[in-house]
């Protein structure tokens, strides 16, 4: 089974390094893809100087067109299982191989590193996270531990029948709910959670994204799953 991991990633040169070397670490046969969406500081030359292939947005487009452009490379590469994880730190790549398992194993199409809702993530992210997991769960019919997450597996089949739109972290939102109505089986594996300086989620303006994301299926959310 070959493996790609997506690594989206915007004025990340002083983390993407390290990064890149655990995933390698946690899995040295994947092909590991670097989206330098438009960065300044010098992300993509730290991205080859480790090995990995790095695809480059002259501009800053978003995370969903990075995620898009990653996917897309992967699948076109031959990828049948895709990691996705950002390059800030915050989702540990020595997990890897245990989000990859139940998609190994058959019992899931999708798996999310799922984020325990404790002191370490912020009072209002526990808030939205709780709040969109309940949703999706609805939505889908299944149980969503964290619908927030951009720590995921999944595999070519998923990656090649959801296309969803937004350009920023809606996307990521989107992508989830997509799969779910599409009738993805969804696992999630407990992580970490981490929460480190770095953010480019803008509270109000990604927050509302998001929201309208959810928005599209509020037939779902008022009727539930059939």
């Amino acid at each position: 089974m070959r493996v790609a991991v997506v690594i989206p990633a915007f004025q990340a040169a002083a983390t993407v390094g390290d990064v890149l070397a655990r995933t390698r670490a946690a899995l040295p046969e994947a092909q590991v893809i670097v989206v330098d969406d438009g960065s300044t500081d010098g992300t993509g030359e730290v991205g080859r100087g480790k090995g990995a292939s790095v695809l480059t947005h002259p501009r800053n487009r978003g995370k969903g067109v990075a995620l898009r452009t990653g996917i897309g490379r992967a699948c076109a590469d031959g990828a049948d299982m895709i990691v996705t994880l950002d390059a800030d730190g915050q989702h540990p790549p020595e997990e890897i191989p245990r989000l990859l398992a139940p998609l190994a194993d058959g019992s899931a199409d999708l798996v999310l590193g799922a984020r325990k809702r404790d002191d370490v993530m912020p009072f209002s992210r526990r808030l939205t996270n709780w709040l969109s997991a309940a949703l999706a769960s609805r939505i889908g019919g299944q149980t969503v531990k964290d619908a927030q997450t951009g720590f995921r597996a999944f595999t070519r089949t998923v990656a090649e029948r959801v296309h969803p739109g937004g350009d920023r972290y809606e996307y990521e939102a989107n992508f989830l709910l997509d799969a779910l109505r599409a009738g993805a089986r969804v696992a999630s594996v407990d992580v970490p959670t981490i929460y480190g300086p770095r953010s480019h989620f803008r509270s109000w303006a990604d927050t509302w994204r998001m929201a309208g994301a959810f928005a599209r299926h509020a037939g779902r959310i008022v009727a539930g799953a059939t």
